[in-house]
């Protein structure tokens, strides 16, 4: 055993790594994933939302952010906040109810669960006879009145969620309390709604489905009143002085009803089809709102023209003779109206609509004429358009910074100056210390900047690369707005729009220079752009130019999509990015790599066939160098022609598994040593886990050259380093490639005072070729220190110290099977890692970051952040490559999910847990941004100072996975999804037809195919508990 023993181990740097590195999975950015309810706290100014997956998350003023997890694998169906506590209620589907209380702990406050309860009927009754249907928490905060399928009111005290069978309102027992003519007329069926009166707590509504309402005294026990309508029942709503109830039926109509203690009213005050008379959609709940002004608002959802409009998703606003219905992109989860608080008060007057849609939240501004949208800090729809790719940008500059937002202004004319109105709770996050950018890019051809630099992700500026090329729809199929004798008066409301003019706009790469303004954005049939910031709308041409990246290859011809074709003469452009220079790559095939110098005006992009240079200053081609294979015909076939391409590559992957079974039984007598199976290893570390123990390296399987996509270009990067010699360093360009090749461009940047006039010139000075051709994923410079090279322009700054140019200069190239260090200019191997022999895993990302200590504020260490195609994310060191720490963050089965992070430079990282959300880690000490807020009773106004409930703490707010090994062991679920998508060609022919994911081969065809964009499968509450998802969107590779 000694033999495995390392020695050195350091007490102190052991000391030193817990001082740097810490894993958190922080917070979640952007629109919850299938939400399922809606619930509001007037006096806490705070909104709840549940999910499909069990979760509950809590909103209020930007920063004040609360999420819970239910132990149960269950949909929310209802969430209602208990009048004036720091207290909700939540029903699941399965017909459980929660109690959930914010409680303060250490100066913040916390989302926990204290107690749970499920209504049990009496022995061999229905299960109808107690599935609730509507919770009601009365004033008194004593007491839940709980509507069942059955049409009984059962009575539950919090809290304890101890049932009270005296207080229960049974059906039989109103039947007998109705006149002779109304039990004749109607059989209860199930309760749809329950209102306590707004002005007398011992009076209660109850509605029942078959249009049965009727006003119960709770201290009397009998019916005060009682209405009978002719249509089903959907909702109720009472009028704010209790002297008016409005319902709102089946039939897309809804009736208004006085309420008397001296007469019984027969029929409605007033009966109305708003959108009549044609046969209507049932309106599903209505608001009905009192003005100082005199004229209420009416406010409801449904009620379209069948055969017209039966399919929109709408919310109608009625008001003094001004009447709207917006329409919403997805369906309508529910809604509600913030108006005055004061019980007291004689008037509504409401001030906001808030709608919870499927994909988007969005909030309505009611004071304003016209009636505009209110734009959101937070639950922002990131997947408004599907995201392919993110790239993310630290330290801002405070000038660049101003004028994004500037520019982002100019797109913001048409929201409500209305401050944002759900305000509640204080966030006592710390003042973030930097500004940092995200950048999405989508699939309809848009680039939308985030502010991330805090705990809410908010849109700064949205860049549109549609204007500069003619796509396959016309325009005018999109113009929405309709003449004012227009009926129904349909408005479209809701940034998200899920349908993409054509598919070949889809951004696939970013780059952005934060030091000069410059960005570069690439697409799916091989454009690219480069713009610069200009903050003053412009009209001008975008200059052309084509890059042949097959030349020099003969007898070859791209079977994929065509370029898209840009548009002649001058474009107007709005304030903001705005393109000057189009390169078009021939053939027009996905971008995969792209990167921008700014300092030497020059930008590289890379395909699966080749990669090119170009100067954009003088608007000139560099070079152009072809990697493709002659026998990759794969790379010659687009998005659009993949049946024999899949039928080709299974057919490569199960030679390549018998080749490996074949040379594993051949190397069995080899001896004890290399028996050990990985199974085997795994146990003995898990019984030594105490120990450090020496790795026990495996064999890695040799690729050919015919293996596809080898001349797939996966990374490119500009250095200035030692090339040629040892005296003289130059700028150069480095490509890797799916083969294992790494290429080395020396290039020849005139100075500045000549270089507008003599051309850039390039000269391939090396050619590295791995021995195990694994796929090339990142390539770094490290100077004389062993610290990787600045960004361009960040020493100019003083953002940074100048490189060492005294020493030698190392070449790091990391493939996906293990790290290797080369110096230069000699190009000689000096350590490596073998990631995949000891760890059977495969790097999908890397990227170079500092980490500063937590107690020392002046040191830090560079290090490279590694994810794996296990989830898993390792920290290894610079420039010896040793493996700091090593933390599980994403299940294996998430493909698609380790293929969308993105890390940050100062340790922090994202990646999509749904199409609409990105999940924050953070691996420094140093750098967290996470929630903090407290949400304090104080801030209850006119009501009684709540109370936390009492109960056992079963669960926490911000729950948080924070990586166990057990995430990546299960494989069966990703076992079962390959085989429903190899072996459903309807679903091949999607993915197919609207990704180009499949093109860029990890060397496990399979594992792509669960990948790539497929909605087809279902979220599992356990995957969205440990923070990844089912569903996803494609993400760039």
């Amino acid at each position: 055993m000694r033999r495995f023993l390392r020695s050195g181990h350091d007490p102190s740097r052991e000391r030193l790594k817990r001082d740097l590195f810490q894993f958190n999975k922080t917070v979640e950015h952007g629109f919850p994933h299938q939400p399922s309810a809606l619930g509001y706290s007037p006096s806490l100014r705070l909104l709840a939302i549940g999910t499909r997956s069990g979760a509950v998350k809590l909103y209020g003023a930007p920063g004040v952010e609360f999420m819970g997890l239910h132990r149960e694998n269950n949909a929310v169906v209802q969430v209602c906040f208990l009048p004036g506590q720091c207290q909700l209620i939540t029903l699941l589907d399965d017909n459980s109810l929660h109690l959930w209380s914010l409680k303060v702990k250490g100066g913040v406050s916390e989302l926990q669960e204290d107690e749970s309860f499920t209504l049990r009927g009496p022995p061999g009754a229905a299960p109808s006879a107690t599935q609730i249907t509507v919770v009601l928490p009365h004033s008194s905060c004593k007491m839940l009145y709980l509507g069942t399928e059955s049409g009984n009111v059962f009575a539950v005290q919090v809290p304890g969620f101890r049932a009270l069978e005296d207080r229960a309102i049974s059906s039989d027992a109103v039947l007998q309390r109705l006149p002779e003519e109304a039990r004749q007329r109607r059989v209860f069926e199930m309760v749809e709604a329950l209102q306590e009166h707004p002005r007398d707590p011992n009076q209660v509504l109850i509605g029942y489905s078959r249009g049965l309402i009727v006003v119960w005294d709770l201290r009397g026990s009998r019916v005060l009143c009682h209405f009978l309508s002719s249509q089903q029942l959907d909702s109720v709503c009472w009028q704010r002085d209790g002297r008016l109830i409005v319902s709102c039926h089946s039939d897309g109509s809804y009736c208004q009803w006085a309420v008397s203690a001296d007469t019984q009213p027969l029929e409605p005050v007033r009966s109305c089809v708003p959108y009549g008379p044609f046969p209507c959609k049932a309106i599903t709940k209505i608001f009905w709102l009192t003005t100082k002004q005199g004229l209420p608002f009416t406010i409801f959802q449904g009620g379209m023209p069948r055969a017209s409009y039966g399919d929109r998703h709408c919310i109608s606003v009625v008001h003094n003779g001004q009447q709207t219905a917006f329409d919403f992109t997805s369906r309508v989860i529910d809604f509600t109206v913030l108006s005055e608080v004061d019980p007291a008060a004689a008037f509504d007057d409401p001030c906001a609509l808030v709608v919870l849609a499927e994909e988007e939240l969005v909030v309505i501004d009611l004071q304003t004429a016209g009636w505009p949208q209110v734009q959101p800090p937070y639950l922002a729809s990131l997947h408004c358009s599907a995201i392919t790719c993110s790239h993310h940008v630290s330290n801002i500059p405070l000038k660049l910074w101003e004028r994004i937002i500037a520019a982002g202004s100019c797109q913001n004319t048409h929201f409500s100056p209305m401050e944002w109105p759900i305000d509640g709770g204080t966030s006592l996050a710390p003042t973030p210390p930097q500004r940092d950018l995200l950048l999405t890019g989508h699939e309809d051809g848009t680039v939308r900047f985030w502010d991330a630099s805090g705990v809410c992700l908010r849109l700064l500026y949205k860049l549109s690369t549609v204007h500069v090329f003619f796509t396959d729809s016309d325009p005018s199929e999109h113009l929405g707005a309709q003449g004012e004798d227009e009926w129904p008066p349909l408005r479209k409301v809701g940034s998200f729009d899920p349908y993409s003019d054509d598919p070949r706009l889809g951004i696939q790469k970013i780059f952005l220079c934060k030091y000069s303004g410059y960005l570069a954005v690439a697409g799916t049939a091989g454009q690219v752009l480069v713009l610069e910031l200009n903050d003053e709308a412009a009209e001008h041409s975008v200059e052309q130019a084509e890059a042949d990246l097959l030349q020099e290859q003969e007898g070859y011809r791209w079977k994929g999509h065509e370029r898209l074709c840009a548009r002649p003469g001058p474009v107007r452009f709005e304030p903001g990015f705005q393109p000057f220079v189009l390169v078009q790559c021939q053939p027009p095939a996905v971008v995969t790599s792209l990167a921008l110098h700014s300092e030497w005006r020059l930008v590289a992009f890379g395909t699966s066939h080749g990669f090119g240079l170009f100067d954009h200053q003088q608007r000139r081609q560099v070079f152009v160098k072809c990697t493709l294979h002659p026998s990759d015909q794969l790379a010659l076939e687009g998005p659009l022609s993949r049946v024999k391409s899949l039928k080709k590559s299974l057919r490569q992957s199960f030679r390549r598994i018998r080749r490996s079974r074949v040379s594993s039984r051949k190397r069995r007598p080899a001896g004890p040593a290399g028996e050990t199976q990985e199974g085997g290893a795994r146990a003995e570390r898990a019984g030594l886990q105490n120990m450090e123990l020496a790795p026990v390296q495996r064999k890695i399987e040799a690729r050919t050259a015919e293996d596809s996509f080898t001349g797939f270009v996966r990374t490119l990067y500009f250095a200035d380093t030692y090339l040629r010699d040892s005296s003289r360093h130059c700028p150069s360009l480095w490509a890797g490639t799916n083969g294992g090749t790494v290429y080395a461009f020396a290039l020849r940047v005139p100075p500045a005072e000549r270089r507008a006039d003599e051309p850039v010139r390039a000269e391939q000075a090396k050619e590295i070729q791995l021995m195990h051709r694994a796929p090339v994923v990142g390539i770094l410079v490290l100077d004389g220190r062993g610290v990787p090279l600045p960004e361009p322009l960040e020493v100019a700054h003083d953002l940074s110290k100048s490189p060492d140019m005294q020493g030698g200069h190392q070449l790091l190239v990391v493939s996906e099977e293990q790290f290797k260090v080369f110096t230069l200019p000699k190009v000689s191997a000096k350590l490596k890692l073998k990631l995949t022999a000891l760890e059977g895993s495969r790097v999908r990302r890397v990227s170079a970051a500092h980490f500063g200590s937590c107690r020392a504020e002046d040191y830090g260490e560079h290090h490279l952040a590694v994810l794996t195609n296990l989830g898993d994310i390792q920290v290894v060191s610079l420039p010896l490559l040793k493996p700091q720490v090593r933390y599980s963050c994403i299940r294996r089965e998430d493909v698609s999910g380790i293929a969308s992070c993105v890390f940050t430079r100062h340790g922090q990282g994202f990646y999509l847990i749904s199409p609409s959300e990105f999940e924050r880690f953070s691996l420094s000490t140093k750098w967290l941004v996470e929630p903090r807020c407290l949400v304090d009773s104080a801030e209850t106004k006119n009501h009684s100072r709540p109370r936390n409930g009492s109960g056992p703490e079963k669960g926490w707010g911000r729950a948080r996975n924070s990586g166990s090994q057990s995430d990546g062991e299960e494989r069966s679920p990703g076992t079962v999804m390959e085989h429903a998508l190899l072996n459903d060609e309807r679903v091949l022919k999607e993915i197919q037809s609207t990704l180009e994911g499949d093109r860029r081969s990890y060397g496990d065809w399979r594992s792509q195919q669960v990948a790539m964009r497929t909605r087809l499968s279902c979220c599992h509450s356990p995957s969205f508990r440990s923070g990844v998802s089912g569903p996803r969107v494609q993400a760039a590779r």
